[in-house]
């Protein structure tokens, strides 16, 4: 039996139904309205046609029929049509994230109106966890910007996507223009080729600054990201450090004053003894000088031994408000080898303390006086080039601290990452304890200190970072011109 035209050759599922023509839903809605009052219309032509009334009457009272049949059908129409456009423009808004639009006419036992309640307490119950959300992220970048650690966020690439005003200040560059660049390009590439909990020196060109990196994944529209967290344990560092040489000073200090002062004595008994013996004039001169030379080193050793014990011994400060002004002109005056040029900056108070801060400056004067002198000193020859030794202080309030920078024209220094190490000096009669007792009366006051060649010309910079409190920055005002 042959098989029917419509089936040869062709699946059974690949039949394709006839479509059904149907209008939209605009359309039905204006043709119900239309056609839910024709039968009337149609009677009431009937009748009118009927009545015994001129042609022109009949005609204008059943076009006046027409008119308003279809009126009616259009405002049935827009009854009908305009609340749903109005829901579908809600419900479109929903879907775009928008939830600040309502539907109008949400009232009780009204079908339209009960449809309009339910969209929009399904637009309440979305919009409750965006602005949740809203408000979660806003404080997130809140915190992330007021955080006082640096903060980097990378994605699969290694390009910097988010970082906090921390983060830029370490790097010395504004957020806008590291926004976009690898991790090689700004430096951090050694952030993320270690792993977590490691050390890192940061930026480059501070070899004695140590942060602590901390690394965690999170993801961002499904595509993951690195989170880099820095932590400047330099200062902790530091202190573990200084406690070391305290407490080996300590050991030291104790087991050599235990040996000096019996040397000393037996020294000073076998000295007065000495005029007691027989002994020829060479022989008791040889005595003589071997025990003056055993006292004179011992007293040295002692001297020695008690510079060093400073660094044990610095109490903390005792501050209150002080000028720093007079304090910087007392230290200036000291300094009679050479007239450092004093460049007065602001009027400013500081809550400090007076004598710690004056020993610090002392210090650091003294060294860079030092090193001028040492440049200066030369004649020409062996390469040295003879200048006029110069030294200049000068003090500016920069970003909530106040920055005193001493500058030297002297021969720079040839390895500034061992400069603050306690008891490492390259002068032959340097005891290397001021640059590191200085940088422990600096951080005790909660500032910090740099020391760095100058790049415009041949010397030493050193700068002193020393925090504003909020009852000095009240007092700050700047000198009148």
């Amino acid at each position: 039996m042959a098989s029917s035209p419509q089936t040869s050759g062709r699946p059974e599922t690949q039949r394709s139904p006839r479509r059904r023509v149907r209008f939209r839903y605009e359309r039905r809605v204006r043709l119900y309205s239309l056609l839910v009052a024709l039968p009337g219309i149609v009677l009431s032509g009937i009748l009118v046609w009927l009545q015994p009334w001129s042609t022109e009457s009949k005609l204008a009272l059943f076009l006046t029929e027409i008119f308003v049949w279809w009126l009616l059908a259009l405002a049935m129409h827009a009854q009908t049509v305009r609340p749903l456009q109005t829901l579908a423009n809600v419900v479109a808004a929903l879907r775009e994230e928008d939830y600040s639009f309502r539907a109008r006419g949400a009232v009780a036992n009204d079908a339209l109106g009960e449809l309009s309640q339910e969209v929009n307490a399904l637009a309440d119950l979305l919009a409750d966890p965006r602005i949740r959300v809203i408000e979660a992220t806003a404080l997130l970048g809140r915190v992330v910007e007021e955080i006082e650690a640096p903060l980097f966020a990378f994605d699969p690439e290694r390009v910097l996507r988010l970082v906090n005003p921390a983060g830029a200040k370490l790097l010395q560059q504004p957020a806008v223009r590291l926004l976009g660049q690898t991790a090689d390009e700004i430096g951090l590439a050694d952030c993320l080729g270690v792993t977590s909990e490691a050390l890192v020196a940061l930026p480059a060109n501070s070899p004695t600054a140590r942060w602590l990196v901390r690394q965690s994944k999170f993801r961002e529209k499904g595509v993951p990201h690195t989170l880099v967290v820095l932590s400047d344990v330099s200062r902790a560092l530091r202190e573990e450090e200084r406690s070391a040489w305290q407490r080996l000073i300590r050991v030291l200090g104790h087991e050599l004053n235990n040996s000096l002062a019996p040397i000393k004595s037996i020294a000073g008994s076998l000295s007065s003894r000495l005029a007691e013996t027989e002994l020829n004039p060479e022989q008791r001169r040889d005595f003589e000088r071997g025990l003056a030379i055993i006292e004179d080193r011992t007293a040295s050793l002692n001297r020695f031994l008690q510079a060093y014990r400073q660094l044990a011994r610095t109490p903390p400060p005792s501050v209150k408000k002080v000028a720093l002004l007079p304090i910087v002109d007392r230290v200036v005056f000291l300094e009679t080898r050479l007239a450092v040029v004093n460049l007065r900056g602001p009027d400013v108070t500081l809550i400090m303390d007076a004598d710690q801060i004056e020993q610090m400056l002392i210090n650091l004067v003294h060294n860079a006086v030092e090193a001028a002198l040492e440049l200066g000193s030369g004649d020409g020859s062996n390469g040295a080039e003879a200048r006029t030794p110069q030294v200049t202080l000068c003090w500016v309030v920069e970003d909530r601290s106040v920055v005193l920078t001493i500058d030297d024209n002297g021969p720079g220094l040839l390895n500034p990452s061992n400069a603050f190490v306690p008891f490492y000096t390259t002068k032959p009669s340097g005891s290397g304890i001021g640059l590191a007792l200085s940088r422990q009366i600096v951080e005790a006051h909660g500032g910090s200190i740099e020391l760095s060649n100058r790049k415009e010309q041949s010397g030493c910079r050193v700068r002193v970072l020393l925090p504003l409190s909020v009852a000095s920055e009240a007092l700050y005002k700047p000198l009148p011109d």
